[in-house]
């Protein structure tokens, strides 16, 4: 049988949830480029309009003092780079939103540097989602772990979609992060599913895993059942003063397959260029939605790190013919 028939046959073995093997991705990911891009891309097609980008904005609600150990993080207290701040006050939350709205975004991301939010916290926090939501927009959040009953609270709120990454492989896991096990990462996102709402999860690239780690990471995102609506795609960004601040550059060339395996994968899901595009050309970035990414982060930053501007951003859609949905 040939690497293409073994690829289909295990992504058809069950027509309602594909089973997808680390072997069967790292297939996909040895692939020709140009083979690979070209079934990326016909995939693409069949799920999703050719040039259409969904645009989010990310704010940061609290920034600094996490107590977790996260190797890329420069937001970790045992890291000390960045500044503990308190949570905003829900009127800067909401000037952001329109400001990100009348920019054209229409999802409204916050991040909150937390190990998990206390109760007090969250009432804060959804009343945030409320008034984001008054705007118009679709909300999501990013707050660590949660407890039982948290992810229901945020629900009734009017929250849209949790964002809870696998950052990296099961069997890298520990290299990043030792203060938490992947194992809590999932549970988070059980409960996530169980309330209702929609799942942001993907991970991080280029923090010195193999490329079969790489597989492996898209393996468990991929056979969740379902799938992660939103798989944000993040290219290290590394950050002075953490434990990966001089880790290598990632080729391009193996990021744009990890979008593409990810868009094969993943068929259904939004595929989203997230971390890392500051750093990237407009030709890179041109590879990455031609290999199926058709979401991006769109603001001057990402939490902690830069962002291509919202003027370059119109200039490149324009370049490309993509439109913002």
């Amino acid at each position: 049988m040939t690497a293409t028939n073994t690829l289909h046959a295990v992504a058809t073995a069950s027509a309602s949830a594909p089973r997808w093997t680390a072997l069967a991705l790292l297939e996909l990911f040895e692939l020709p480029f140009m083979d690979l891009l070209f079934r990326a891309q016909q995939i693409h097609r069949q799920h999703h309009a050719a040039n259409a980008v969904q645009r989010s904005t990310l704010l940061s609600i609290k920034t600094g003092g996490c107590s977790e150990d996260c190797g890329y993080c420069s937001q970790s207290a045992r890291h000390g780079e960045v500044q503990r701040e308190a949570l905003l006050d829900i009127e800067a939350v909401v000037t952001a939103a329109q400001a990100a709205k009348d920019k054209g975004a229409t999802r409204f991301c916050m991040g909150a540097a937390w190990r998990g939010p206390k109760d007090k916290d969250l009432d804060q926090v959804a009343d945030m989602i409320g008034a984001v939501k008054a705007l118009g927009l679709e909300t999501c959040v990013t707050l660590g772990m949660l407890k039982q009953g948290q992810a229901e609270r945020l629900k009734s709120a009017g929250l849209d979609y949790y964002n809870h990454n696998l950052d990296t492989a099961p069997e890298f896991y520990g290299q990043v992060i030792t203060t938490h096990a992947q194992s809590e990462r999932f549970d988070t996102l059980d409960q996530v599913r169980e309330a209702g709402l929609k799942v942001c999860c993907g991970g991080i690239v280029g923090m010195g895993e193999t490329r079969r780690a790489r597989a492996s990471l898209l393996v468990e995102l991929a056979n969740m059942n379902p799938p992660p609506e939103s798989v944000p795609i993040n290219q290290l960004v590394p950050m002075p003063g953490t434990p990966l601040e001089n880790a290598p550059p990632l080729d391009p060339f193996e990021f744009v397959r990890t979008i593409a395996v990810a868009r094969i994968a993943m068929p259904a899901s939004m595929v989203r260029l997230s971390a890392g595009r500051q750093e990237m050309s407009d030709e890179l970035q041109a590879l990455c939605f031609l290999a199926g990414a058709n979401s991006i982060f769109y603001g001057d930053k990402l939490l902690t790190a830069g962002n291509p501007e919202a003027d370059r951003d119109e200039a490149l859609f324009a370049r490309l013919g993509l439109s913002a949905v």
